[in-house]
Formats: C-alpha cells, sequence, structure tokens
C-alpha cells in the first residue's frame, strides 16, 4: 500500500453510482498528484460496479475503499477529512443529502462533515430530465444553503440529455477543492 498521510491534506472522494464514476481511479491518481492523501468512499451500487479496480484504488491510496458504516466499538479505518469531494453524486444522493437521509456511509459522512465545518464539495451527475425534476434545484439550494459548495451549472457539471454522453469535468472538481484547501490553509474555510 501507498504510504498514506506524511502531513498532506486528506481529501475524502466519494462517488454513486453514475456511470462516469468509472473514472474514479483517474481521480485519485490526480489527486495524489497534487499532493493529496486520498480515501475513497463509494455508494453501495458504485462499489458493486466498480469491484474490480477497488483492490487497485485501495493501493494506491494506502487507504480501504468505504462503503459501509462501522460496527460499533470498530475503530475508524480513515484519517479525519481535510475536505470531502463527492463526484459523482447521482440524483438520489444530491437529494438524500440535502433531505438528511443517510442510509448510505458517503451520504452520512457528508452530511456530518457539513455539521463540523469540513468543506464539502459536490457536483452531481444527472441528466436534463432529472435535474428538471422539482425537487432537484430545491436539493441544490438546501446544500448550497448548508454551505455546500455546489459544482452545477456552466463551468462546472452540465447535464446532458437523457441517453447521452459527454466527459465529466474532474478537473473542474479537483481544482475546486485545491482552492478549498488553500482557503483553510489561510484560515478562510470552514473550521471543524
Amino acid at each position: 500500500m501507498a504510504d498514506a498521510g506524511a502531513g498532506r491534506p486528506v481529501v475524502y472522494l466519494f462517488g454513486s453510482g453514475a456511470g462516469v464514476v468509472s473514472g474514479i481511479g483517474g481521480a485519485v491518481r490526480a489527486g495524489l498528484g497534487r499532493g493529496w492523501d486520498v480515501a475513497v468512499g463509494l455508494t453501495p451500487v458504485a462499489r458493486e460496479w466498480l469491484a474490480a479496480q477497488v483492490p487497485e484504488v485501495e493501493e494506491l491510496t494506502g487507504h480501504p475503499v468505504k462503503s459501509a458504516y462501522r460496527r460499533p466499538g470498530q475503530p475508524d479505518v480513515l484519517p479525519p477529512a481535510d475536505a470531502v469531494l463527492f463526484a459523482p453524486a447521482t440524483f438520489n444522493s444530491v437529494n438524500a443529502l440535502a433531505l438528511g437521509l443517510t442510509s448510505s456511509w458517503v451520504a452520512g459522512y457528508a452530511a456530518e462533515a457539513v455539521g463540523r465545518g469540513v468543506p464539502v464539495l459536490l457536483m452531481p451527475c444527472v441528466n436534463t430530465a432529472l435535474a428538471a425534476h422539482p425537487q432537484f434545484p430545491r436539493s441544490l439550494a438546501a446544500l448550497r444553503e448548508a454551505g455546500v459548495q455546489v459544482l452545477f451549472g456552466e463551468g462546472a457539471f452540465v447535464p446532458n440529455e437523457p441517453g447521452a454522453a459527454a466527459p465529466y469535468p474532474w478537473d473542474v472538481a479537483l481544482d475546486a477543492v485545491d482552492r478549498a484547501l488553500e482557503a483553510r490553509r489561510r484560515g478562510e474555510g470552514r473550521a471543524r
């Protein structure tokens, strides 16, 4: 396993069951290249889809890929996060986090991180039909009001038509994390 920690900022990279989650390995490599200690969390669906990639991601990060709550009395296996990036966040994950529905570990951790003042960044991955659902803009507004940096719209993630594919803007999300970490380092970000 990689040498985890060593004074580097700890970034939790969370992904849910959107097809672009298959690119999370590249995002992990990019984060490590930026000097981060990356820990990956996946929804159960995303973990199932990426089962073949999980050992490689764990080797790269030096941390287990987490997708379930720990049992009472079990130690925490990940270092505390300095920032959380939830990308891709599906329609279900966006709404669950906004409504405080924490049936998945990633939604639960992200909800707690907001409450602890850890910077949380979220980049959805939805099509135009789901983005048009009346709950979706309400959820984005609730997340923004809670202090989550939502990377949605021009200059971030722009929804595609149903069935259409386009590259997911991982670099936009990673650059936003860099800015959040720098703001936190300077004392401008949210404190724990």
